[in-house]
Order: C-alpha cells, then structure tokens, then sequence
C-alpha cells in the first residue's frame, strides 16, 4: 500500500513534464494581467473562488518504536458556492487514505473531515473566511479512526500583498457522538502559510501544527518547521496543475511520533 500511494504521487508530480506541460507565465509582480491574484497565489488561498482538487501525499519517517515510515494520501477537493452577490460558502473536504505501519499495519480510509468558510465574495485587503469543521467517523478499520463525531468553528485569514501570500488556518473539534468505548476527541489544529511568487516558481512553508488536549502534557504538540517550491504547469488540453514538494521537522512531537515529513503535492485547478 504504501509504495502504491508513492508511485501514484510521484506520478501525479511529474506528470506535466510528461505530457508536455507549458509553465503558467507570470508578471514579475506575480499578480494577474487585471491587477489581481495570479494562479499561484488563487492556489495558495484556501478561501479563493475557484474549484480545485488537490492531492496531497505525505511520507512520514521514524513513526513507532521501530522507526517506521508512515503513508497519508489525502484527497482534499474544494468547491465554492456563491450565496449572494457578496457572500460565498467554500467547501472543503479532506478525505485520507492511510497506510499504518506495526503495531497497527493497517491501509485503509480514515476519518474524512468536511470544513465550510463563509467568506466575502469581494475581498479588499484582508481576506478572511469562518465556518463549522465536522470529523465524520468513516475510517475502513477501527485503528485508522477515532469513531467519534467531532466538531467545531474554524477560521481562515490571510494577506495577498506583491508577490506574497501570507496567513493561516486554525480549528478545534470535539466529539459529541459515536462509539462510547472510544476515547474522547479534543483536537486543535493551525497551519500559518508563507508563500513568496517569483515568474516561473514559488517558495512555499505550511507547516500543520496540532495538539491533542486529551493526551498527556508530553505528548500533546505536534510542531514542525521547513518548507519547499512548487510550480504552476498548464498541460495542452487539460486543466491547470499546482505541483510543489517540501519537507518538514518536528521539532516537537508526541512520543513514537514521526521525527520529519516528505511531503508532495499535486493540484487540479478550475479557474473561471
């Protein structure tokens, strides 16, 4: 399972240079030709009004006792939908499919979670959005979820400024509902975003920050650091593609928990 979920995010990841892919040409500014956000920069806007659907693969190494590696594919497409002339409802999805190493060595679908963002249609400035995160217990085995209902308000706000795309993303769930014998969820999670657009690439740093406040103190953070490029690639007769890589160290981390992560990313992109 998990050279599967590789070999289909490798491929994902080059698969613009195999088609024949052009590079997105960007102003130096790396702004559209009206003056706003270029592609890259719609991409790097969780909140922005465009369909996309990204794929994220995430290799985890050190994972266990034994110093295991750790496979998450998450499938995060994103749909807005327009509710007036000023307001729009983002919809956000992450759907992971996990490939656990021992004690565990389960593959499988885990907990899917559904995020939806209010959000002005017609931002000026600062671009913010705010709406309800749900965890639906849906993971193919027991040991690859928490089969418990969780939920709570989630927040997005970030800066589009020259070439930069700067903000963050933050939520807390909790469960209400599911399997009694389970233990309770209370899970925090923030990404702060740094992204900087030259013409051709960008640099890009999200590193996903969580904390589970029903562990104990030593085990609680997850806080890693790093970053990494990405570039936007126009195939010939299909959809544009945001495809970027990176790695990260956790820096802080609950015991037996990965000590870095490779991550890759490819994106499908739907602009008006």
């Amino acid at each position: 399972m998990r050279l599967l979920l590789a070999g289909m995010a490798c491929s994902l990841m080059f698969s613009p240079l195999a088609l024949g892919a052009e590079t997105a040409a960007a102003p130096a500014k790396a702004s559209g030709s009206e003056g706003g956000p270029s592609l890259a920069q719609k991409s790097q806007n969780p909140v922005a009004d465009m369909i996309s659907v990204p794929f994220q693969y995430n290799l985890n190494f050190g994972v266990g006792p034994d110093n295991d590696e750790q496979s998450i594919l998450n499938i995060q497409p994103v749909y807005p939908m327009k509710l007036t002339e000023s307001w729009n409802l983002i919809h956000r999805t992450i759907i992971p499919v996990v490939d656990q190493p021992d004690p565990v060595n389960k593959s499988g679908l885990s907990d899917i979670q559904y995020q939806g963002y209010l959000t002005p249609a017609k931002p000026k400035g600062l671009i913010w959005g705010i709406g309800p995160v749900v965890t639906m217990p849906t993971a193919s085995d027991d040991k690859l979820g928490t089969e418990k209902w969780s939920a709570g308000p989630g927040l997005v706000v970030l800066k589009i400024e020259g070439p930069w795309v700067v903000g963050g993303v933050a939520n807390n769930t909790m469960s209400f509902a599911g399997d009694d014998d389970r233990a309770s969820v209370n899970q925090f999670f923030a990404q702060y975003f740094i992204n900087y657009n030259w013409p051709d690439f960008y640099f890009s740093s999200g590193p996903a920050i969580t904390a589970n406040w029903q562990a104990d103190g030593g085990d609680q953070w997850t806080v890693p650091f790093g970053g990494g490029f990405g570039k936007i690639f126009k195939p010939k007769r299909l959809p544009p593609l945001n495809a970027k890589f990176g790695a990260y160290y956790n820096v802080e981390k609950p015991h037996d928990a990965a000590d870095w992560q490779l991550q890759i990313q490819v994106a499908v992109l739907f602009p008006k």
